[in-house]
């Protein structure tokens, strides 16, 4: 968080000033030691947590109100994920500072962000130290209707919502100009339009949670995930748990980038590309499996939700993930998606 001249403020005032809202869905929301929910009749909490720290998940100048739609959108898509409808959420901040200018857009980035998927923020927790979001989101889902990871058929077709890769590709190149670095020389093959970088720039930092698609998605996928560390290591996860394999075409998956549609003439930048859509993270978009026979239902969910779908290969009862050509010939797979501690 860049530097200001801060106005002094308590931590309750702080909480008061930004975060606190009407709850009418909580039954007690900010202000007690604890917020308190009522799941409805016949309905699943289903929940779960991310933490963005700064120099890890985002650079320490990224425009506030960015940052808090960002926080809450990665939540958002681990509901999408699960089918859930989202209900509420806390926050926990850890700020150098408590300065006005920051948390003001911060706050409006990611009350808007709310206020679009109806979710409340009901409490959390705020302390000072290096800047670090910490968000715990809670939705719901009808009993037996939530999407899992385990369920993935032999047979069923393997689709990806909207764009992928174009985060990945902005990272990069940002790496790159703030830090004097060369840590993303693969991108040499790739040059950017000022509109194509802007592009993917916001596929970066201000992500679309797939809420609409993922609720949509209920009884028809077999299985999903949210791409958050690469294509390959998400579907990946679907893969160990539903005890099956997959192949994937990867001519389909060289027009899923949508800053560089078209682009990628040469071996080199056919390669890039392949390697942004493959292993690059930050996508926040979903991974799902469903049969051959709802292909209808696969694309009503995706109109009804506005969320474009392409089916990108198949699920293989054999283990294991394979890469083929348009003409089914193998591709060699030396792609690695994103790990904290590796």
């Amino acid at each position: 968080m860049p530097a200001h001249s801060a106005v002094a403020m308590g931590e309750f005032d702080l909480i008061k000033r930004f975060f606190t809202r009407p709850t009418p869905r909580a039954v007690l929301g900010v202000g007690d030691d604890c917020a308190l929910l009522q799941p409805r009749p016949g309905m699943l909490q289903a929940i779960s947590t991310d933490m963005l720290v700064s120099g890890r998940h985002f650079f320490a100048d990224v425009d506030p109100r960015t940052l808090g739609h960002k926080a809450l959108a990665v939540n958002l898509s681990d509901l999408a994920a699960c089918g859930a409808t989202p209900v509420a959420f806390t926050l926990a901040l850890a700020l150098p500072e408590a300065d006005p200018a920051w948390l003001a857009p911060f706050a409006e980035g990611m009350l808007a962000l709310a206020d679009a998927h109806g979710c409340e923020l009901i409490g959390g927790d705020t302390t000072r130290g290096p800047l670090n979001i910490c968000i715990t989101i809670f939705g719901e889902v009808p009993q037996g209707q939530a999407l899992l990871r385990s369920g993935a058929q032999p047979g069923d077709a393997v689709y990806v919502s909207g764009t992928l890769g174009d985060a990945n590709l902005a990272l990069t190149h940002l790496l790159r100009e703030w830090e004097g670095t060369e840590a993303a020389t693969s991108t040499a093959a790739i040059n950017l339009s000022a509109d194509a970088m802007a592009l993917a720039r916001a596929r970066l930092e201000q992500p679309t949670p797939r809420v609409a698609l993922g609720t949509a998605l209920r009884g028809i996928a077999t299985s999903a995930a949210d791409i958050s560390d690469g294509l390959l290591g998400d579907l990946g996860h679907i893969l160990e748990r539903s005890g099956v394999g997959a192949t994937l075409d990867t001519d389909r998956a060289l027009t899923l980038m949508a800053s560089h549609q078209g682009g990628a003439n040469t071996e080199a930048q056919q390669s890039t590309v392949l390697r942004h859509v493959l292993s690059g993270g930050d996508d926040y978009e979903l991974v799902f499996t469903a049969p051959t026979s709802r292909e209808a239902a696969v694309q009503a969910a995706a109109q009804a939700s506005q969320s474009p779908v392409t089916c990108i290969g198949r699920i293989d009862a054999t283990p294991g993930l394979r890469l083929v050509d348009r003409n089914g010939l193998p591709v060699a797979n030396d792609f690695l998606s994103f790990d904290h501690f590796v």
